[in-house]
């Protein structure tokens, strides 16, 4: 694992040999130190600055969502373009996935060792060359190498994104603000099925030439560029996290940022956020969340257990396979296709809601409400597969009970986009304190792509035994998250990043 500057080194005493956090910094009233540049920049903290900077970072979000969600359109037409059959075309689809691992993974030393913006600027780059190459592959091997670099970028922007976010947020309002990464997630998602359905409606088919003689299946990847591109750009425009500055000894810049951003006793928080990088493991990298029991520090382990969750509920077989799945229980293509728009709508509803409710309610309040209503949700479903009468193989829902069925899913969706989908974002971005963050986030980061890769492809073998075990699994994991919450979740609502244990 690469060595993380946060981690290389004991902070540099800064000017007038003291370091932060000590009784005797006299950093205040230091000429040219950073209070003497904060006095002479009177710009305040204003919330519609702050909210563009965190929406430019929550880019990386969009792309998250439209990278994962651009294959749809396309893997029919992947698949007879390259005579590819069945395991090495649903390799092409989820080897994204192993990517967004890899680069979870990494994201955090990287972030750390170069800073938050410059890791932006690399998924950008990610991003962009793995849309041209998909775009442009001539098999299904190298489609799914450039599959994989997207997903490096993936990966990143999951790490890098909430991070930034509650790094650059006040406490009053990081909620709202990190709630944005689910929010662009999901916007994400929803374009690239729309750009996927305009490209086919004015070619009439996925595999049919648009322009200059290119299958449109290719435009579908090709059309990631533009997004992409503009996310490195506008990564440049905003400003470097306070924490990452501090850590620098770039404290006039870090009393700069915090000012404009953030607010309040600018030279207090810097004395804070410097006690809190103090006395970190000289090791560096992944050894700064080793703990005494079980390889890990405790509050990186209820992190991994955060993320593993938020898939183990089964919230992703809801989106790569809703339109099979309502198909399967007998609703038509046409209906099916419908419905999976609705979801998605749905979804970026919900979010919305989560944003303007998680600083008032809090964090655990709405997880807890979360878990329970999908268990409840979930267990409809189960239910009604497991009983459904099977016809030609597949179990078959008719009359009363595909409306149920039909209005369990979407209140599933519901329950986890107001609180499972945002809120384990928002929580990685702020439940570690300022010596793990990056790291513990990455590891975590990491662990919600395994997680999402498990259960994206086992969901077809589960299916094959029945629905009603698929459902029946994802209920149980709902329900033993329930106890999850109550027992090991904090409250983080109005707390200052500084405070995190």
């Amino acid at each position: 694992m690469l060595p993380t500057l946060l981690d290389a080194a004991t902070p540099v005493p800064p000017v007038g040999g003291h370091v932060p956090g000590r009784q005797e910094d006299t950093m205040a009233t230091t000429p040219g130190g950073a209070s003497a540049q904060a006095r002479r920049d009177p710009s305040g903290p204003s919330t519609a600055r702050t909210v563009l900077v965190t929406a430019t970072a929550a880019l990386g979000g969009f792309l998250f969502g439209f990278d994962t969600a651009v294959i749809n359109g396309a893997v029919a037409a992947v698949g007879q373009q390259f005579s590819a059959p069945p395991f090495v075309l649903g390799f092409a689809v989820a080897s994204a996935l192993l990517g967004c691992a890899v680069g979870a993974w990494y994201a955090g030393g990287l972030a750390d060792r170069y800073g938050r913006i410059r890791v932006m600027v690399l998924a950008s780059v990610l991003f962009t060359v793995s849309a041209l190459g998909s775009g442009l592959a001539f098999t299904i091997w190298d489609l799914s190498f450039w599959r994989i670099v997207g997903g490096l970028g993936v990966g990143a922007a999951s790490v890098i994104a909430p991070a930034y976010i509650a790094e650059i947020s006040p406490a009053r309002m990081r909620g709202r603000l990190g709630s944005l990464q689910q929010l662009a997630i999901v916007t994400g998602i929803f374009i690239a099925l729309l750009v996927d359905y305009a490209l086919v409606v004015l070619s009439g088919s996925a595999t049919a030439p648009l322009w200059f003689g290119l299958e449109t299946w290719r435009w579908m990847f090709l059309s990631e560029m533009l997004p992409a591109v503009a996310y490195g750009v506008l990564a440049l425009t905003i400003p470097e996290s306070p924490r990452y500055l501090v850590a620098r000894q770039d404290l006039v810049q870090a009393a700069h940022v915090l000012r404009r951003f953030v607010g309040g006793d600018v030279d207090e928080r810097i004395r804070e956020i410097g006690r809190t990088l103090a006395g970190r493991s000289e090791r560096g990298g992944f050894a700064t969340i080793l703990g005494p029991r079980a390889g890990l520090l405790p509050i990186v382990w209820v992190g991994i257990a955060l993320s593993v969750f938020q898939q183990f509920t089964g919230i992703n077989v809801i989106f790569y396979y809703s339109t099979v799945l309502w198909q399967a229980v007998g609703f038509a293509e046409q209906d099916a296709l419908a419905i999976t728009v609705i979801t998605s709508v749905t979804n970026i509803a919900t979010t919305i809601l989560a944003i303007s409710l998680i600083d008032r309610v809090g964090r655990k309040p709405l997880l807890l409400v979360g878990a329970v209503g999908q268990f409840a949700c979930l267990g409809v479903l189960a239910v009604l597969f497991g009983t459904a009468p099977v016809v030609d193989g597949q179990p078959t829902l008719a009359g009363t009970a595909g409306l149920v069925a039909l209005v369990a899913a979407n209140l599933y969706v519901v329950f986890f986009g107001v609180s499972w989908g945002p809120v384990v974002w928002v929580l990685l971005g702020e439940m570690f304190n300022n010596r793990i963050r990056a790291m513990a986030l990455a590891v975590a980061a990491a662990a919600q792509w395994v997680a999402n890769f498990v259960i994206s492809t086992t969901f077809p073998a589960l299916a094959a035994v029945g629905l009603g075990l698929a459902y029946g699994v994802y209920t149980f994991f709902a329900f033993v998250s329930i106890f999850f919450v109550v027992r090991f979740i904090r409250e983080t609502k109005g707390r200052e990043l500084e405070e995190m244990l």
